[in-house]
């Protein structure tokens, strides 16, 4: 067995960029200089690509949940493809329970239980039970230990009373139930779990919050992606953060706040916020970090400041968001919290 879980080293995944959007020139060689290189010999230019993935090292251990957070479009999701075998890698390797993604395609497959965001992964035209019982009978497990298996499932997932109607009757929460109980079929030793509470309800992702955490305790390796800082927090024994396709930082998240222990973090809330107060506030020395963002269809805005001396920053703030109409409802200075620390290095919030 692999000391690791799972295992990445200098993982890269390129694709076709649509025109105008590809990789600059490197550095220091102008652009015509590479166009000629392109052509010489007749051959034809190659298209422009997009690096989506750019190096990227990874070390699960077994056992741990390890949390992977990024803002949109930094290469979360590919490396999540790439590692369960949807997208091929264009360098670099990578092993889940010691198996290579690419030469090892199948057992891969056998070690994960995967849930993908945004992928309608049972059929909405099958009952939950039908679904369990059909993916069961594609996972090749033997009929008496899968009908065992489904009941036992069924139970816990606590979806007994309805089992036996249509998944599109289901509510959201219980069509995750159902894919989560799907991933967990085969008992695999790896859990892939791509942002499994978006769009749930308080409660359900409470109770889901609850089940991934005794997944845990039973022995499986979980990798987690999230849009929620307070559920990364709370499950992940370690965080790595991806930005622009590399991993920018990884540690536990107290070890990751207390790298921003000594800055203050000043929490606003806003009633009429304009652009220019940021951008006249982020010229301030002492302002090392500004996210604004406004809150639902509300004329409120959420503001995060995160500065060097409050002392300073405070009556420079207070003159200027008392102009043109802006109006300070509330403000907090606060410790900082996993998504300060994640501004902090990327610049922008999660979901940004």
């Amino acid at each position: 067995m692999s000391q690791f879980a799972v295992e990445a080293c200098q993982l890269v995944k390129k694709f076709p960029a649509r025109p105008g959007t590809g990789d600059k020139p490197l550095e220091g060689e102008p652009a015509s200089s590479q166009k000629k290189k392109r052509w010489l010999f007749g051959k034809k230019e190659p298209k422009a690509m997009f690096t989506a993935v750019n190096g990227v090292d990874l070390q699960i251990q077994y056992g741990e949940i390890f949390g992977l957070l990024g803002p949109n479009g930094a290469g979360k999701s590919t490396t999540i493809r790439m590692l369960c075998t949807l997208l091929e890698p264009t360098s670099g390797t990578a092993h889940i329970n010691g198996y290579d993604i690419v030469k090892q395609a199948n057992d891969v497959r056998r070690s994960l239980g995967t849930v993908l965001a945004g992928e309608r992964s049972i059929y909405w035209k099958l009952t939950g039970r039908e679904n369990l019982e059909y993916f069961a009978a594609l996972y090749h497990i033997p009929p008496a230990i899968a009908k065992k298996r489904v009941d036992e499932l069924i139970e816990r997932m606590e979806l007994k009373d309805r089992a036996n109607e249509l998944v599109e009757k289901y509510s959201t929460g219980m069509r995750q139930r159902v894919a989560i109980a799907k991933a967990l079929l085969a008992r695999p030793p790896i859990l892939l779990l791509d942002e499994p509470t978006l769009g749930l309800d308080p409660q359900a992702a409470r109770n889901l919050r609850e089940l991934i955490a005794q997944l845990k305790q039973e022995g499986h390796t979980i990798l987690l992606t999230t849009h929620y800082m307070e559920e990364a927090d709370q499950l992940s024994d370690r965080i790595g953060i991806i930005d622009a396709g590399k991993i920018i930082a990884l540690d536990t998240p107290e070890a990751l706040k207390r790298r921003i222990d000594r800055k203050e973090i000043i929490r606003l809330e806003v009633s009429g916020w304009q652009d220019y107060i940021g951008e006249k506030l982020r010229a301030m020395r002492e302002v090392e970090s500004l996210v604004a963002r406004r809150q639902g269809e509300t004329d409120l805005w959420e503001v995060n400041l995160q500065a060097t001396d409050s002392r300073v920053v405070l009556p420079k703030l207070m003159e200027s968001i008392s102009q043109n109409g802006t109006q300070l409802v509330n403000m907090n200075i606060v410790k900082p919290s996993l998504e300060d620390v994640f501004i902090h290095l990327t610049g922008k919030a999660l979901r940004d």
